[in-house]
């Protein structure tokens, strides 16, 4: 959650090039595809990148960055405010919706030092993603989603600079929903880094992370 709640408060995105506009647009709809309910942060990195993130029904963040700005420096907003804003009438400058702080009920990864610890070519991305949906076909839970067991289960561990990275299934199903990966680039690939709390997965389009280990629970 961020350090207040700016319920009321005006907000503004600013994204002066078109094509990124389309961009963000992009990753939004596909948000809002997996969550119609949706909450969006945006956060300025720096006085010339905003990022978008969501929490994706996976358990896993998504993120994309464009050239822009957004007041507050820091501010969630709803995931379909924020695409009629993008789509419907856009220009450079946006009303994305009231601040909606509240909505946003996980963490992001703090400044830790991303060290890059591989690249898996993007077909083994998409032959390990293929299989876990036909898994995932075959042991649908009571409720029409996959058992936890599946989406936890490790189906790529890669090394390098001193890490080494277990990556369960839920991160690539939250790679492939966003749409981040494009297979028929046969040279593509997956960038892989990590710090000693969160894996980051890096497709063309956009990144999913999540934390390498669970936080402990709180103990009164």
């Amino acid at each position: 959650m961020t350090d207040s709640v700016r319920s009321g408060t005006a907000t503004e995105l600013r994204v002066a090039d078109s094509a990124e506009r389309e961009t963000l647009a992009a990753f939004v709809a596909r948000a809002v595809r997996l969550d119609g309910q949706c909450a969006v942060r945006l956060r300025n990195r720096g006085e010339e990148v905003v990022e978008a993130w969501v929490a994706t029904p996976f358990e896993v963040l998504a993120t994309r960055a464009v050239a822009g700005q957004s007041t507050p420096r820091d501010v969630t907003v709803s995931g379909n405010e924020l695409l009629a804003a993008l789509t419907v009438a856009p220009g450079e400058r946006m009303d994305p919706g009231p601040a909606r702080d509240l909505l946003w009920q996980g963490e992001l990864p703090g400044g830790g030092q991303w060290q890059h610890v591989d690249d898996v070519p993007v077909h083994v991305i998409g032959e390990l993603t293929d299989r876990g949906v036909a898994l995932a076909r075959e042991h649908v839970g009571p409720h029409g989603t996959p058992p936890a067991s599946l989406m936890d289960q490790t189906v790529l561990t890669v090394s390098g600079a001193g890490f080494e990275v277990k990556i369960p299934m839920r991160c690539l199903f939250a790679l492939s929903g966003m749409g981040f990966v494009d297979s028929s680039i046969a040279e593509d690939v997956v960038r892989v880094t990590a710090t000693s709390s969160w894996l980051r997965l890096d497709g063309r389009y956009g990144a999913v992370l999540r934390r390498r280990q669970a936080l402990l629970p709180l103990l009164f």
